[in-house]
């Protein structure tokens, strides 16, 4: 009986333990959403510093910061229905400078990657009156002047403003035209690559609108097929510069509302060059524009005088590489107009500067040998700016306040991880979000002296899923390669490793200048899938090779002419590191990697047929020459300039090497990385008489996901490692 009684129990033990060790599927990780992490919608603080509102369900509630409690209902689109005859919903809304105003977009559709178009209109707090704007049809970057009393947008390339006291709409440029001219938008190339889509600003008098006026007409066309059940596909034509070729000319102009003139600002007679942004000063008659020339490595800044366009140096910044996009956003103009605060990496490390208004640096507010990677803000009434770095590892963030004279630093995130924050209005209280590579994101609100009000959300629940799943921790380890290089990465193993047993290995790579992946911050979905491979006997590894962020300029920049060769050398020699490992076969060592991590993953099985047996390349750029004229000059120059650097790493002119098997993916929606890298890479292997498999995602862009897209593409991957590795 007592035999008995022990089976029993023992037969219990075991269901119980096969229970707590629950597999992990796709299912979860892209269907059920149950794997997904809590996340935040953001906050819209208010003035005060203390509230925020947020939209739930057709409200725009205000809430208090410190208790997290709802305080007020701001707007109820279902009494907006029943007393303004309101049929839409609220996608989206800003308030204007006194708060007394609302505007809200509905039936909103995006364009590309962050343009959109939506119906709008603006809600008087006071009055309760709801006014259209510009009822005929949708427009993209509704804006309210810095009074509350008219709404500038753009519409059919062309930008117009309405007074909301009288109505009336003007327009400020008549020659827009689709595929032409844009005025107060941009076009793609600069959208995605400088990250600008609104191309206009009001004046803090709200007397002027600065803008940018694109004339692509000469700027050469690409057609993209989308298949949607009809006895014809929709072809759609856009305007992409490839590298080397006819960018839009870019010029800037301020209207004068009370005149309505528009004058031309004076930016020098370099043509072949880029406006990448333009900012207000705090004197509403001058205009900073950034002036930079195609080869991005001299970037101006320029004040102009918004009465008579005639425009004079503020600063110069030059580079012996290029100066890199994430610096462009940090100038900062103090409100008394007599200094201003930017970020540059002239030292070898990115650092915060403080210079008068002749371009004359006073002093640096940050330096030594750790990066800033964000500027936050600055609050000139503690005389301080907040910021995020790489205090004290590449792999890692903290958030820090720093005085402005360079001497007082304070940490306000430092716990282990990956810390990023958000500022009320007045930087009295600041939202935490904390990460690691093992821990799910983490929310909590903090005061201005660094102490803690209130946790938000911990994901307790996502962890306990990795409890329930037995994840296993990833590690973080270093190596030095065979050049005398020490790079460094992260591993997951599977739980239960068998003594004896070699594993085969998934190495994922993103790999492009200034990106990081080594780094100890969540993962997200892709976590899960790691984690699933590793239950089913995968070991998955990541290396940041050189060319990555977060290590100074010169590890960063020295890839420069060459991209892609010196990282793949890395990513090769981490290969060779994990095989050397006693419990690695290596012989069976995958690539996997997106948009540059496709590049990488395809130069990679290529120029490393002997190390790499698989590969996986979804979106990949396969030659340089066919990419954008920003990015791919920024790093590259033209082809004309540099050949050898196109030709020795380009995927398509190695075709001939491929031993392993070799997955290629693409959404032929793409107007990014367009699915022409993906058709020439087949010819190439075809011509080479290679075998490879291919899946393509009709009317899918470069994120490639919509219903059951993801879950598709990532059940195509998982077989294709389970049957090649």
């Amino acid at each position: 009986m007592k035999r008995i009684i022990f089976s029993v129990w023992m037969l219990i033990f075991i269901a119980a333990t096969a229970a707590a060790q629950a597999p992990i599927t796709l299912e979860q990780i892209w269907q059920g959403g149950t794997l997904n992490a809590r996340s935040l919608p953001g906050f819209n603080f208010l003035k005060d510093g203390r509230h925020y509102t947020r939209l739930e369900k057709g409200k725009i509630n205000q809430y208090d910061i410190r208790t997290g409690e709802v305080v007020a209902t701001i707007l109820d689109v279902s009494a907006l229905s029943a007393s303004a005859g309101y049929t839409g919903t609220i996608d989206s809304y800003t308030f204007s400078e006194d708060e007394q105003k609302i505007l809200i977009t509905t039936e909103t559709e995006y364009i590309y990657r962050h343009s959109t178009r939506s119906k709008v209109s603006v809600y008087d707090r006071a009055t309760k009156q709801l006014t259209p704007v510009f009822s005929q049809k949708k427009v993209m970057y509704p804006e309210f002047n810095p009074q509350g009393t008219a709404v500038a947008f753009v519409s059919a390339n062309n930008l117009y403003y309405q007074d909301l006291l009288k109505g009336k709409v003007t327009q400020v440029t008549k020659d827009g035209r689709f595929n032409a001219v844009i005025n107060g938008a941009a076009d793609w190339v600069y959208e995605e690559e400088f990250t600008l889509s609104q191309s206009y600003q009001w004046s803090p008098d709200g007397k002027r609108i600065a803008f940018l006026r694109f004339d692509e007409s000469a700027v050469k066309e690409f057609t993209m097929t989308n298949y949607l059940k009809e006895l014809y596909p929709q072809y759609e034509t856009f305007k992409y510069p490839k590298v080397g070729e006819t960018n839009s000319t870019v010029t800037v102009f301020v209207h004068d509302v009370k005149s309505r003139k528009n004058r031309l600002v004076q930016t020098g007679a370099e043509a072949d060059s880029y406006i990448p942004r333009i900012k207000w000063t705090a004197d509403p008659a001058q205009l900073c524009v950034y002036h930079l020339n195609r080869h991005q490595n001299k970037l101006r800044l320029l004040l102009a005088d918004a009465r008579t366009g005639k425009t004079s140096l503020l600063m110069e910044e030059t580079n012996q590489y290029y100066i890199e996009e994430g610096v462009l956003d940090d100038l900062y103009f103090f409100k008394d107009n007599k200094r201003f605060l930017w970020s540059s990496e002239k030292s070898g490390w990115r650092h915060v500067y403080l210079h008068d208004m002749s371009g004359k640096e006073i002093m640096p507010v940050t330096q030594g040998e750790w990066e800033v990677s964000q500027v936050y803000g600055v609050d000139e009434a503690r005389q301080l700016v907040y910021l995020q770095a790489a205090r004290r590892s590449a792999a890692e963030r903290q958030v820090l306040s720093v005085s402005l004279e360079g001497k007082r630093e304070q940490k306000l995130a430092d716990q282990g991880g990956w810390n990023s924050a958000q500022f009320s209005s007045t930087f009295d209280y600041y939202v935490v979000t904390h990460s690691s590579i093992n821990t799910p994101p983490s929310f909590a609100v903090f005061d201005s002296e660094g102490r803690l009000v209130r946790p938000i959300e911990d994901n307790a629940g996502l962890r306990k899923k990795q409890q329930e799943h037995e994840v296993n921790e990833v590690e973080f380890f270093n190596f030095t390669t065979g050049e005398g290089v020490e790079l460094g990465g992260w591993m997951i193993r599977p739980r239960k490793m068998e003594t004896g047993r070699r594993y085969p290995v998934l190495m994922y790579v993103y790999g492009g200048p200034g990106s990081q992946q080594a780094n100890n911050m969540w993962k997200g979905a892709n976590y899960w899938w790691f984690q699933m491979l590793a239950q089913q006997g995968i070991i998955v590894a990541c290396v940041d090779n050189r060319g990555t962020g977060g290590r100074g300029e010169q590890f960063k920049k020295m890839t420069y002419l060459q991209l892609g060769k010196y990282e793949t050398i890395d990513q090769i020699a981490a290969a060779k590191h994990l095989g050397s490992l006693p419990y690695v076969d290596a012989g069976r060592i995958g690539i996997f990697g997106w948009s540059y991590g496709g590049y990488m993953s395809s130069l990679c099985i290529l120029k490393g047929a002997d190390v790499f047996k698989a590969a996986i390349a979804v979106a990949p750029v396969t030659n340089w020459k066919w990419y954008d004229t920003v990015y791919t000059e920024r790093y590259m120059r033209t082809d004309k300039e540099n050949s050898s650097g196109y030709e020795d790493n380009s995927p398509v002119n190695f075709a001939d090497r491929l031993k392993g098997k070799y997955l290629l993916i693409h959404g032929m929606a793409d107007d990014n990385v367009h699915f022409q890298h993906t058709a020439e890479m087949a010819n190439a292997l075809i011509n080479a008489n290679k075998q490879f498999d291919t899946y393509f995602y009709p009317n899918r862009n470069h994120g490639i996901y919509g219903g059951n897209t993801r879950i598709h593409l990532y059940s195509k991957m998982t077989e294709f490692l389970k049957e090649n590795l």
